[in-house]
């Protein structure tokens, strides 16, 4: 017997176990959403969306969602209006969304601070914080000129000053995952596992 084929039953038993855990969160989850929270960068979106695939459910991506009922991008509803105007159209987005149709949502990075939407969404929703660590997100961020509140002089600084206001916040969140540069299915994996834990104490609630 080759290694080829002594290594087939346990790859074959680890697609078996990673079915069976994906099978018992999608049932347990009682037509609960999942809410991703966390930085700009943490990667909210890809995870999201594959989650949602794999859960069988719809997924949404929150800052889109402002798009498109402003009919405008997210830079052009800071500059024109500021950032007061947003997070209160970014809470009744959400508020919207988490209509009791289970859904995984991608929510943008200040959505959770705010008291009102982060209510709704421990109401509404299992909330789950990416965390990513500083480098990680201005690895990321850099990449991309769509994010209004780095438009400074020094995005670092601006990236460790929210840091420090938010995690204290986001840890808030039900359920805790880190954000790293490895497969998304390996976050996603992980994801499953502290689901199926969280989910052995939490049952379901009438699908709040």
């Amino acid at each position: 017997m080759n290694d080829q084929e002594t290594n087939r039953p346990r790859a074959d038993r680890r697609a078996n176990d990673r079915e069976s855990v994906e099978a018992r969160v999608a049932e347990r989850l009682g037509g609960r959403t999942i809410a991703l929270v966390g930085m700009m960068g943490a990667g909210k979106s890809s995870i999201g969306r594959r989650l949602a695939a794999r859960l069988g459910l719809p997924f949404v991506d929150a800052d889109a969602e402002i798009e498109q009922a402003a009919n405008a991008t997210i830079n052009d509803i800071f500059e024109q209006y500021g950032e007061a105007y947003f997070r209160d159209g970014e809470r009744r987005v959400i508020q919207r969304l988490l209509d009791g149709n289970p859904k995984v949502i991608a929510t943008g990075g200040g959505a959770f601070i705010q008291p009102d939407t982060r209510e709704a969404i421990r109401d509404g929703a299992i909330s789950l914080w990416l965390k990513a660590d500083r480098d990680l997100i201005l690895s990321r961020v850099r990449r991309r000129s769509n994010r209004p509140l780095l438009k400074a002089d020094d995005p670092a600084a601006v990236v460790d000053r929210l840091i420090a206001e938010r995690y204290p916040v986001y840890a808030e969140a039900d359920i805790h995952i880190q954000s790293r540069d490895v497969a998304h299915e390996v976050v996603i994996d992980e994801i499953f596992t502290t689901l199926d834990a969280y989910l052995d104490d939490k049952p379901d609630e009438g699908g709040s």
